[in-house]
C-alpha cells in the first residue's frame, strides 16, 4: 500500500550575488497558523509564523501588531544560564531585531485594518557564523505573504556593509571586524521603509550609497515571496470591515473647524498650550450632541478631526508657508542650553536642553567586574562601554506610573550607544568600564538625540577622553504626493514626528557619520529627498556641536576627585599564575591589606593588570607587591630576605614575593658549619643576601650571605672539586637525593 504523503513542502530559493543561497519553505511546519515558513542559510533556519484574529475588537483604531523574535539555545547546542536552564523573557538583542521588524511591517498594513496581529521569529537552528537578525524580517513577510492576512509587502531586510571600500551583502560575524560601515535596510520592491545601523565616520553619500545597494538586494528577496504567494493562491487577502463612517459628519468638521485648527496651528505656542487648544476646539463641536448620540459619534468626531483636520491643517502650513508649529523655518534648530558637572558627586554629569526636551545625563567609571557580561545564544563575552536610557511618564506631563523598562526605552539607548561607541577610547587605552545613564526630564522631539549630545558633554566632564565629540539630529519630512510639494525639517517637534512622513536621525563627528536610524512612512520617497536630508542633518549636526563645544571644548585633563582611580600594568603571561596565587592566595591578600580591587585578563599572550583604588597610597602598595612578585631577581644584586625554611645542607630565602633561592650551608659564612644548627638560623628570620648565580639547567637561584661579610684576615678559598658529568655517574638516583649529595660534596 502506497504511504501517503502528510505534508506539501513548497520551497523557493534567493541566490546571493556572491553565490550563496537562502531557502524559503513552507508547507512543512505550524500548518496551523495563517502563514508559517521556515527561512534557511547555511545551517541557520529561522521559523517565522504570523496569526491574525478574525475580527478587530470593539473601539479599536490602531493597528495592534506584535512582533516577538526569539533566539533558541538549542538552537546552537546550548544550555541557557540561570538557575530556571530555559529561555526567559527576551533579551535587548531579541528586542531590537523584533524592533527592526516591527518597523518595517507596521506601515504596510491597510489603514482601516485594526484586528491583533501576531508575528513570531524563532531562530531553531544556528550557524556559528551567520548573522540571524538579516533574515528574521524575511522570515516575518514571508509568513505574511504566505496567508491571506491583509497586507502590503512582501517586505524583505538585509545587512549591508563596507569592506574595503566595497560594499556586501549579508556577510559572516568573522567579517564584521573589517567593516566601516554597518547598517540594516528593510524595504518593499519599490520603496525603502526603514534603515538602522552605525559607522566608523563615513559621509552622506557613502551611507546614501549603501542603502541603494541594498535596495537591489532586496528587490530579489521581494520578487520571489510574491512568486510564492501566487503559486499558492494566497495572493487574494481577506475579506475585513473595521471601520464604520460617516461621510457626512466628517464634511461637516472639515468645513466648520478647519480654519480654526489653521489658526492654532499658525499661532507659534508651546506644546501643552497648542493640545489645550486643539482639544477645547475638538470638544466645542462635540458639545452639540447629547450623551446618547456622543456613544456613537465621538470616536468619529475625535477620528477626522485629528485626520482631516488637525493633521491636514499642520502638513499645510509646512507645505505653503515654511512655517512650523512653533514658528521656526523648516532648517531653524530650537534653541540650546547645556551645562555639565551639574551633579557633583557623579563621576561624570550634564544637562542637554534642546527646546522643550532635556536630558540629565551620568557617567559612572567601574572597573573590569563592571562590565555587562553578554550570555547569549550566539554571542558571549563583556561590553566594557554601556549606556541605559530612561523615559519616565512625566518627561510628557503624563499623569501615570513607570512600569518597567519599555522596548522603545531599549532601542533609544541602543541607537545612543552606537552613536557614541566608536568615539569611547576602548581596551588598553581606557581601563574603565564606562556606563552612561540618560534621564529625560522633558520630551518634545528627539530624546534619543538628545542622550547622544548630553552623553558627549558628560564623558567629557568625566575626563574620559573622547576622541571627537558627537552630536545628533532628528529630522522630519511633510510631502505632497498630489502637488509634488515637500519639505524636510531639522529638529523635529513631537507633533511633526507623528503627523510627519519620515523620522530620520543621524549622529556624528564633524568628520563623519556614526549612527543613524530612519522610518519612513510614505511611498515612493526619492533618493533626491534622502540627499537633501542628509545634507539638512549634516548642517544641523554641525550647529549643534558647536553648543556642546562651547560648553566644554575637550575632555577634562584628569578624573574627579570622586573617581575611584585604576593602574594598569602588563605582565609577562607566564607571572598570571604567581600573581594570583595557589587559590587565589597571594592576589586575595593584596586586595585586603592594600584595600584595592585587582583584575587580570589575558590578552595577546600577556597579562593585563588592572589595579583599582580609593587613594594613591592604596595602588601604590598594591602595584608595589605585583611588581616584585613579576620582577626579575638581577645576579649580583642584594636582596633583604625572609627565611621560610631550613634543610639540611641550607636555607631556603624569599628574597621576593613566591621566589625561593638556595642559601647553601657553605654560602652562610667564611667559618665552616657542620649542622644548620651551628649557623643559628630559623624560620622567620630576615637577612640580607646575594645573588651569585643562576643553575643555566634548572634556573634555580643561588644566594650568598658569606659575600656581605668582610673577608677574614688570611683566609684562603679552599679549591673546589669539579663536577662529574652526568655520563659518568652510574645508576641515577633521585633528583633531590643528587642535589643533596652534590652539595655535600662540593663542602
Amino acid at each position: 500500500m502506497e504511504e501517503k504523503k502528510l505534508y506539501n513542502a513548497v520551497r523557493k530559493i534567493i541566490t546571493l550575488a556572491d553565490g550563496r543561497q537562502i531557502e524559503i519553505e513552507t508547507g512543512k511546519l505550524a500548518k496551523q497558523a495563517d502563514g508559517s515558513v521556515v527561512v534557511k542559510m547555511g545551517d541557520t533556519m529561522l521559523l517565522g509564523t504570523v496569526v491574525a484574529a478574525k475580527d478587530a475588537k470593539p473601539d479599536t483604531d490602531f493597528m495592534p501588531l506584535q512582533v516577538e523574535y526569539k533566539e533558541k539555545y538549542a538552537a546552537v547546542g546550548r544550555f541557557p544560564g540561570g538557575f530556571m536552564k530555559r529561555e526567559a523573557r527576551a533579551n535587548d538583542s531579541e528586542v531590537l531585531v523584533a524592533r527592526l521588524i516591527d518597523r518595517a511591517l507596521r506601515p504596510l498594513f491597510p489603514a482601516d485594518y485594526h484586528a491583533e496581529v501576531y508575528v513570531t521569529v524563532n531562530l531553531i537552528s544556528a550557524d556559528k557564523d551567520i548573522q540571524p537578525d538579516a533574515l528574521a524580517g524575511l522570515a516575518a513577510s514571508a509568513a505574511l505573504a504566505v496567508s491571506d492576512i491583509p497586507f502590503g509587502g512582501p517586505i524583505s531586510e538585509v545587512r549591508v556593509v563596507r569592506r574595503n571600500g566595497e560594499y556586501a551583502i549579508n556577510p559572516t560575524y568573522s567579517e564584521m571586524p573589517e567593516c566601516d560601515l554597518d547598517i540594516m535596510v528593510g524595504g518593499t520592491i519599490d520603496n525603502i521603509l526603514m534603515v538602522e545601523g552605525e559607522m566608523k565616520e563615513v559621509s552622506e553619500e557613502v551611507m546614501l550609497g549603501a542603502i541603494k545597494f541594498a535596495h537591489e538586494e532586496i528587490k530579489k528577496h521581494c520578487a520571489v515571496q510574491i512568486e510564492l504567494s501566487k503559486e499558492l493562491g494566497k495572493d487574494v487577502k481577506r475579506t475585513y470591515c473595521h471601520e464604520v463612517n460617516d461621510e457626512e459628519l466628517r464634511q461637516t468638521i472639515i468645513r466648520e473647524l478647519y480654519d480654526k485648527a489653521y489658526a492654532i496651528a499658525t499661532s507659534g505656542t508651546m506644546k501643552h498650550e497648542r493640545e489645550d487648544k486643539f482639544n477645547a476646539l475638538e470638544a466645542e463641536f462635540a458639545a452639540r450632541y447629547s450623551e446618547e448620540e456622543l456613544i456613537e459619534k465621538a470616536p468619529l468626531i475625535h477620528k477626522y478631526f485629528h485626520d482631516d483636520v488637525q493633521k491636514k491643517a499642520m502638513r499645510n502650513m509646512i507645505l505653503d508657508e515654511g512655517v512650523r508649529l512653533d514658528g521656526r523655518k523648516t532648517d531653524e534648530i530650537r534653541p540650546i542650553w547645556c551645562e555639565v558637572g551639574y551633579l557633583p558627586a557623579a563621576h561624570g554629569s550634564a544637562i542637554f536642553t534642546r527646546g522643550e526636551t532635556q536630558s540629565l545625563t551620568t557617567v559612572t567609571l567601574g572597573t573590569k567586574l563592571d562590565e555587562k557580561v553578554k550570555d547569549e545564544v550566539l554571542v558571549q563575552g563583556t561590553e566594557q562601554f554601556v549606556l541605559h536610557y530612561n523615559f519616565p511618564p512625566f518627561s510628557t506631563g503624563e499623569a501615570k506610573a513607570a512600569r518597567g523598562l519599555s522596548r522603545r526605552e531599549i532601542g533609544h539607548g541602543h541607537l545612543a550607544w552606537r552613536a557614541l561607541k566608536p568615539m569611547i577610547p576602548l581596551g588598553e587605552d581606557n581601563p574603565y568600564a564606562v556606563r552612561v545613564v540618560s534621564d529625560i526630564l522633558e520630551s518634545n522631539g528627539s530624546s534619543s538625540m538628545a542622550t547622544v549630545c548630553a552623553g558627549t558633554l558628560a564623558l567629557m566632564d568625566a575626563g574620559v577622553k573622547l576622541r571627537k565629540p558627537v552630536s545628533g539630529i532628528a529630522m522630519g519630512l511633510i510631502s505632497d504626493s498630489e502637488t509634488g510639494k515637500w519639505a524636510v525639517l531639522s529638529d523635529i517637534l513631537g507633533d511633526e514626528d507623528h503627523l510627519g512622513d519620515m523620522d530620520f536621525k543621524v549622529t556624528g563627528t564633524k568628520d563623519g557619520i556614526t549612527a543613524t536610524q530612519m522610518d519612513i512612512k510614505v511611498d515612493g520617497l526619492s533618493y533626491e529627498v534622502l540627499a537633501a536630508a542628509l545634507e539638512q542633518a549634516r548642517k544641523g549636526r554641525m550647529h549643534i556641536l558647536g553648543k556642546l563645544t562651547e560648553c566644554i571644548a575637550e575632555p577634562r585633563e584628569d578624573y574627579k576627585p570622586c573617581v575611584p582611580r585604576i593602574v594598569q600594568i602588563v605582565i609577562p603571561q607566564d607571572m598570571i599564575g604567581p600573581v594570583i596565587g595557589p587559590g587565589g592566595k597571594v592576589i586575595q591578600d593584596i586586595q585586603k591589606t592594600t584595600n584595592t580591587t585587582i583584575t587580570i585578563t589575558e590578552v595577546d599572550n600577556k597579562g593585563i593588570v588592572d589595579i583599582f583604588g580609593i587613594d594613591k597610597e592604596a595602588l601604590d602598595g598594591a602595584l608595589a607587591r605585583i611588581k616584585a612578585i613579576v620582577a626579575i631577581p638581577e645576579v649580583g644584586e642584594t636582596y633583604h630576605g625572609k627565611v621560610r625554611s631550613i634543610v639540611a645542607f641550607g636555607a631556603f630565602v624569599e628574597i621576593m614575593p613566591g621566589k625561593d633561592a638556595l642559601l647553601h650551608i657553605s654560602e652562610i659564612d667564611y667559618k665552616r658549619f657542620e649542622t644548620m644548627e651551628e649557623t643559628g638560623l630559623k624560620e622567620g628570620d630576615e637577612i640580607d643576601v646575594k645573588l651569585i648565580g643562576v643553575d643555566p639547567k634548572t634556573n634555580k637561584l643561588k644566594l650568598s650571605r658569606k659575600a656581605l661579610l668582610p673577608k677574614p684576615e688570611g683566609y684562603v678559598e679552599r679549591e673546589r672539586c669539579p663536577r662529574p658529568e652526568r655520563g659518568e655517574r652510574g645508576e641515577r638516583r633521585d633528583r633531590g637525593e643528587r642535589r643533596e649529595r652534590h652539595e655535600h660534596k662540593e663542602e
